[in-house]
């Protein structure tokens, strides 16, 4: 059920994001997870549909990148992706290992979008904008024309 207390961290920090910038609305989020980390996607996936309900990042879309095991034999050095269970080196048969890849779990990126009314027009422009290891980085711009009744 950690998953709860995950999902909501990770609302957290998306909304201090857009806060910061006055989005009006998280679109996408793109979460990095190892598989030795015990986070589930679906469980994930349920309780951020739950959470966030009437906020801005309500119907975004969760992105799970998953994270292969590597390891790395402390004995000969070989780096190994595991096989099944056992975390033993197929090289030497050695136990004592480091990690190189695999524990992970971090938010890499949200896209947000804003409403930007220019003075001249007042045509809305929507703009997204991504948060990359906490700089932001445009990566779309377009502007939305619509006639009403069509």
């Amino acid at each position: 059920m950690h998953e709860l207390s995950v999902s909501e961290n990770i609302l957290d920090i998306a909304l201090r994001h857009a806060e910061r910038v006055n989005a009006i609305k998280i679109k996408d989020l793109y979460l990095v997870i190892g598989d030795l980390s015990s986070i589930i996607d679906d469980s994930v996936q349920f309780y951020w549909d739950i959470i966030t309900k009437n906020t801005i990042a309500e119907e975004s879309t969760l992105h799970f990148k998953r994270i292969q095991i590597v390891l790395e034999c402390k004995n000969c050095k070989q780096d190994y992706q595991p096989n099944g269970k056992d975390l033993l080196c197929p090289s030497c048969g050695g136990s004592q290992i480091n990690i190189i890849s695999g524990n992970e779990f971090y938010l890499e990126s949200i896209r947000l979008f804003f409403n930007i009314t220019t003075q001249v027009t007042s045509i809305p422009i929507y703009r997204s904008l991504s948060v990359i290891n906490n700089l932001l980085v445009q990566v779309n711009t377009s502007i939305s024309l619509s006639k009403k009744g069509r």
